[in-house]
């Protein structure tokens, strides 16, 4: 029996100490849902261990394979060069295949409305209320895209209206989109923050709020994001396999290349 491969949950990390309280509650409901898989923690700054640090850890533990899955909503620069870089310097024993980011996922949109009514609202306010999608921002315009799409099509599961903000990078701010909600004659504005753990920006997107009905909570280890912490796992896994016995097709049993990095 193969063993399966380790997960590793790289979080950005943060000075506030929320941060990582949010994430080891998000990883432990991980492990809740897949006992049958070691799940591991490693973070990008600020807090240990570092990605790098745990890397050299299972490297010497013995293990083999590894899918790094980032703890991100959105493909930005940390997924797209600071995530692969780290990987790259990785102990070359490891197999390490990158996992694809979080969002976006139908799952993720069930957390941001579980926090709305976890906040006070309820299905039967919907047509009546406006909400503003609020996310950290991004200078990557792929990034910001997917949350406007995120957006319109929330939109259309029946609330009022739903508009993009942004914390930082990119405008509009919390405070505007709430603002024109308000204009646009919605009877309640609700703020539902796309993040994933309390810090700076997610602290900003609650000052932005001040004005609104309804500050939802962030999504932090809702149900639905470990569901999909393990989706993004089982396609990388499988993505794994396939790239194995493809390499073993062309080369012969054991002798699959020392370190294998697919980027997500």
């Amino acid at each position: 029996m193969i063993d399966k491969p380790v997960l590793l949950v790289i979080a950005h990390g943060s000075r506030d100490p929320r941060h990582a309280a949010t994430v080891h509650a998000l990883v432990r409901r991980v492990r809740a849902q897949r006992p049958d898989v070691r799940v591991e923690t490693g973070f990008l700054d600020f807090n240990v261990p570092s990605v790098q640090g745990v890397l050299e850890s299972l490297a010497v533990q013995g293990v083999c394979d590894v899918v790094a899955l980032p703890l991100l909503l959105t493909r930005a620069f940390h997924a797209k060069a600071d995530i692969p870089a780290v990987l790259a310097d990785a102990p070359r024993q490891l197999r390490i295949h990158q996992a694809d980011v979080l969002g976006p996922s139908p799952l993720l949109v069930g957390a941001l409305e579980r926090r709305l009514y976890e906040a006070g609202l309820t299905p039967a306010d919907k047509s009546s209320t406006g909400v503003v999608l609020a996310s950290a921002g991004s200078t990557d315009p792929e990034a910001i895209a997917v949350i406007a799409a995120i957006a319109r099509e929330w939109r259309h599961t029946g609330w009022c209206a739903v508009r993009p903000a942004f914390a930082s990078a990119s405008l509009p701010r919390t405070e505007d989109a709430v603002r024109e909600l308000r204009a646009l004659g919605c009877s309640r504005v609700a703020v539902a923050p796309y993040v994933l753990a309390p810090g700076f920006l997610p602290d900003r997107i609650a000052r932005g709020a001040a004005e609104a009905d309804v500050l939802a909570d962030v999504l932090g280890p809702a149900p639905e994001v470990a569901r999909v912490v393990l989706e993004r796992y089982e396609a990388a896994r499988i993505l794994g396999v396939e790239e194995a016995g493809g390499v073993l097709g062309r080369q012969g049993a054991g002798q699959v290349p020392e370190a294998v990095l697919v980027a997500g």
